[in-house]
């Protein structure tokens, strides 16, 4: 009489428990990042009454007699299905279509978490504005002039360092890969200035030297007059030539040269694709990419020890030999200065940044540069539903869930980032109705299995009246 009773007792306090934890979901059902709980129920110990006994020659097997204990919890899981998105146009706010967890690090524990409201503070510091826990990842790091991001090294602090500085750099190389038209008339040595006009092909680029200030380079394409060479052109450099104040270009195959040596001859192939590249002191280069050394005095600088003065150097890259794309080339099509690059520019300041589907945060600086700052690191688990919940958001490892796997957007099965865009709660109301109204019936039942027992032991009392 009493087994059922606790029988009854046991279903009980564990349909309370299921109660709880569906009370808890439907609480977060607009918490961002939140993962529902599920509970399971199992069977508690069953009492034997009689054993089993084996088939015999005269008699059939007979099955085991046990009477159940009742019933409790086999374990609370925490279901990490994705939830849905929700666009809010916040550049901060961070999504992750996929599995992983950003990470956060509050002194010397490190947590997880789904949840990606996240925010600047006063230092530039990626943080969740809620609690000040920092967002983990990767900074770049500047290598011979490259800004790369090491994502072997370990996670540290992200800095987005807002209205900073971004010093001016000098031009270092200037890409070409336009066209010079085949079907030009040379220019004869008796011609006008209209025909010297018509048979050039005039290229002006904006360089910067390492003050920042603005120069302008002129490259004058002339079709060669020697009918021995229908293929070639030649070309001459100036900086600044419309100042008083001589700038002194040199061009060179090999390095620079001070000598006042500015002009050049590039050479083509029957099929229109660079051939060679000849300087004014007979210096060729004839294979692979083909670079002209260009040096120019930077006016205004501070003179050297002796007075010499102070000389910029950049390379001008007509491209790969035989190369069609991304290469100077002599097609019968108008001449045009398509492609034309350079990597200089004046100081300016970082106006905005974005973070890219990577991850990778970029700055955006008023002086038209573009520089990564950045990169969010994710974590993979084996288990992630054997992660231990700390509040707020946040997750942390426990015995069952393996060692965090930190690693970049994509990699070993981590999702991509999606900016601007907030992970919603995976709770289903519809689903979490229906299982309250299954275990509301559960609990009721239960209830009832108590008051009958209840009866039973009543009637059991009245026997002796």
């Amino acid at each position: 009489m009493m087994r059922s009773l606790y029988a009854g007792v046991s279903g009980l306090q564990n349909h309370q428990t299921r109660m709880d934890v569906i009370g808890n979901n439907i609480a977060n059902v607009n918490t961002t990042g939140f993962k529902l709980g599920r509970v399971n129920f199992q069977d508690m110990i069953s009492q034997t009454l009689a054993g089993a006994a084996r088939p015999t020659d005269e008699l059939g097997g007979v099955n085991p007699q046990q009477v159940g204990l009742g019933m409790m919890v086999a374990s609370i899981d925490t279901i990490h299905t994705q939830g849905s998105f929700q666009t809010t146009g916040v550049m901060t706010d961070l999504a992750i279509a996929g599995d992983g967890f950003f990470i956060l690090n509050a002194g010397n524990q490190q947590y997880y978490t789904r949840a990606g409201a996240f925010a600047l503070d006063e230092d530039g510091l990626l943080v969740n504005p809620a609690n000040g826990m920092k967002v983990q990842g990767w900074m770049a790091e500047t290598v011979e002039g490259r800004t790369l991001i090491n994502n072997a090294a370990d996670v540290g602090d992200l800095i987005i360092p807002v209205g900073s500085k971004d010093p001016a750099a000098a031009t270092t190389e200037v890409n070409l890969a336009c066209n010079l038209d085949k079907r030009t008339t040379p220019i004869a040595p008796d011609a006008g200035a209209a025909d010297i006009a018509a048979g050039t092909w005039t290229l002006d680029k904006d360089i910067y030297d390492t003050f920042g200030n603005l120069h302008t380079l002129r490259i004058e394409f002339t079709k060669s007059q020697d009918p021995a060479a229908p293929n070639s052109w030649v070309g001459t450099v100036t900086v600044d030539g419309e100042l008083e104040e001589a700038t002194n270009v040199s061009v060179d195959v090999g390095e620079a040269n001070v000598a006042d040596n500015n002009t050049f001859t590039i050479n083509f192939s029957n099929l229109g694709v660079l051939e060679s590249a000849v300087d004014s002191l007979g210096d060729a280069a004839a294979e692979g990419l083909l670079q002209l050394q260009v040096g120019f005095d930077v006016l205004g600088a501070t003179p050297g020890p002796a007075g010499e003065p102070v000389r910029q150097e950049f390379s001008i890259n007509l491209g790969e030999v035989g190369a069609a794309v991304n290469a100077v080339t002599q097609f019968a099509e108008r001449s045009s200065t398509k492609a034309v690059e350079q990597n200089g520019y004046t100081m300016g300041y970082m106006e905005s940044f974005k973070i890219d589907q990577n991850g990778v945060i970029t700055g955006v600086y008023s002086n038209g540069s573009n520089r990564y700052l950045g990169q969010v690191a994710l974590a993979s688990f084996t288990n992630a539903g054997g992660l231990d919940k700390a509040g707020e958001n946040t997750y942390v490892e426990s015995n069952n869930s393996g060692t965090a796997n930190i690693g970049p957007v994509g990699v070993a099965g981590k999702g991509k980032i999606r900016p601007g865009t907030l992970e919603m709660s995976n709770v289903d109301l519809a689903a979490q109705f229906t299982d309250m109204i299954v275990t509301q019936r559960g609990f009721q039942a239960n209830s009832r299995t108590i008051q009958t027992a209840d009866t039973l032991l009543q009637e059991l009392l009245t026997l002796k009246r």
